[in-house]
């Protein structure tokens, strides 16, 4: 009896030591744990996709075109290429591909013709419609029909080319209901179409790029369609010459309209020849991809994390006007296939499974990102998004997303203060933006990496792989990465059961 009760006292013992020792253990594994090893990214291995997707093979990328085909053929081959299991989430938009375009003024009774060259001097609306046109110009301001103010009520423009002014009178002294109405080319040309116009020459207002450079915007309003009706969208300089000798100078007009709040609508003495042919679908077919790269760890490879770029830009117009998009938003694609190559590989394959997805449409209204929230399949799985866009050219890195997932943000913060800091830390809240927005409208915590001061070539032919500024690409790209990583294999805890259940509207 004494024997038996040494041995289980000394057996109750060591399940003691046994179960302090492991006590212990835990509680210094949960204090501290070592550190990720984290993947070197390779500029060159950026680079390379960028000098690819920017080039005149895949023609600017325009959503449901050839290009956009072939640019998803390029990123599926690279993302298979690293053993990642890749499928296409297909759906419809509008596709309007022009083919040509001329342009010209001529003073009637000379020999004055000045043509401008697509591409140089102008470019086409995204979804201007075809047809030529020969007619008078009439300058109707920002293009505004309302009681507040009228730039139709003392002119004629039955028959007329319209000249409009792009976006709205400078200030806030538009009611809302107003502004609204004419924030958009097609908004406008509704308006001029109604009052007897057969076309319009827009003038770029935008200050997102220089006043000598064609900037290509594909949306331009709801449908429908104006199919017989050509928009011209011209630089501010080539808008400017359309004033010289005519009753009224450019400054004058604009100074009626933004200082004095009146309209400075005239009929200009030249004319003005358009012949526009463009292929316009209305239900054009695209893709989203979507790679998956499976999580090792069985307790955490249900759980999804996702990285995107879109991969649309705004195309080719004849054989003059090239939006290569090298920097929006081919860097940004570059970025997510340099993620994938790094992480795929078996030293740094996460726990968490993740998704890389470029999305399309992102043009019109990011809608790419917003049909892959709605109809992607594993959507309750996701437990964090993270966005690339335009990281190609600035002065610091941009993370934006602290004033809605600041435990997130941290994240992305503490790598990047552990190695670069470029992060920029003005001390405001960023609010998410483009394809990050559907995400977060179901909780999704998201994150978007973007540069500051970053948006000269926005939209214009100068968005070329030369001026991609690869120091900033390669920072982003290294803190995007890392953050990547710590939220598929660090301590992130992931999404709330709250957000989960959030209904898909």
């Amino acid at each position: 009896m004494i024997k038996r009760g040494i041995l289980k006292s000394r057996a109750s013992l060591w399940v003691l030591m046994a179960a302090l020792t492991f006590g212990w253990n835990t509680k210094a594994n949960c204090q501290t744990r070592e550190p990720l090893a984290m993947p070197v990214v390779e500029e060159d291995s950026i680079m390379k996709h960028i000098v690819e997707l920017a080039s005149e093979t895949y023609e600017g990328r325009l959503a449901g075109s050839r290009g956009y085909d072939e640019a998803v053929k390029y990123v599926e081959r690279v993302l298979s290429r690293y053993g990642i299991s890749v499928s296409e989430q297909r759906f419809e938009l509008e596709c309007n591909e022009v083919e040509n375009c001329k342009f010209n003024t001529y003073l009637p009774g000379t020999k004055d013709r000045r043509t401008f060259i697509l591409g140089n001097d102008f470019c086409c609306a995204g979804m201007t419609g075809r047809g030529y046109v020969d007619a008078q110009m009439v300058f109707v301001g920002y293009g505004i029909d309302d009681e507040v103010l009228n730039d139709y009520k003392y002119v004629d423009v039955q028959g007329k080319i319209v000249i409009v002014l792009t976006g709205l009178p400078e200030g806030s002294w538009l009611p809302a209901s107003v502004s609204e109405r004419y924030a958009t080319l097609r908004d406008k040309a509704r308006t001029a179409e109604k009052h007897g116009a057969l076309g319009m020459l827009a003038i770029n207002m935008s200050s997102s790029c220089l006043p000598h450079e064609p900037q290509s915007r594909i949306y331009c309003g709801a449908l429908p369609h104006l199919a017989t009706f050509p928009i011209l969208q011209l630089t501010l300089d080539s808008g400017r010459e359309l004033f010289l000798d005519e009753s009224t100078a450019f400054d004058d007009a604009l100074q009626t309209l933004n200082k004095e709040h009146k309209t400075a609508s005239f009929a200009l003495r030249k004319k003005a020849e358009i012949d526009v042919n463009a292929r316009y679908r209305q239900r054009a077919v695209t893709a989203n991809v979507i790679g998956i790269l499976k999580g090792y760890d069985s307790r955490y490879n249900d759980e999804l994390i996702v990285v995107g770029a879109s991969l649309d830009h705004a195309g080719i117009q004849g054989e003059t006007a090239l939006f290569p998009g090298a920097d929006i938003n081919a860097s940004g694609v570059a970025a997510v296939l340099e993620t994938a190559r790094l992480l795929s590989q078996d030293r740094y394959r996460p726990k968490r499974s993740i998704a890389f997805v470029l999305f399309s449409g992102s043009e019109q209204l990011w809608m790419g990102s917003r049909i892959f929230v709605r109809n992607f399949d594993r959507i309750r799985d996701v437990e964090a998004f993270v966005n690339l866009q335009n990281i190609g050219y600035g002065d610091s890195i941009a993370v934006l997303g602290d004033a809605n997932y600041p435990t997130l943000w941290e994240i992305a913060r503490k790598r990047d203060e552990a190695n670069h800091s470029m992060i920029w830390m003005g001390g405001e809240k960023l609010e998410l933006r483009g394809d990050a927005r559907g995400f977060d409208q179901i909780g999704i915590p998201s994150l978007v990496f973007t540069t500051l001061n970053g948006m000269h070539h926005n939209h214009v032919a100068s968005d070329i792989w030369e001026n991609i500024d690869r120091k900033i690409l390669t920072h982003t790209t290294q803190v995007e990465v890392e953050t990547v990583r710590e939220l598929a294999d660090g301590f992130y805890k992931g999404r709330s059961l709250k957000s989960k259940s959030m209904r898909l509207e």
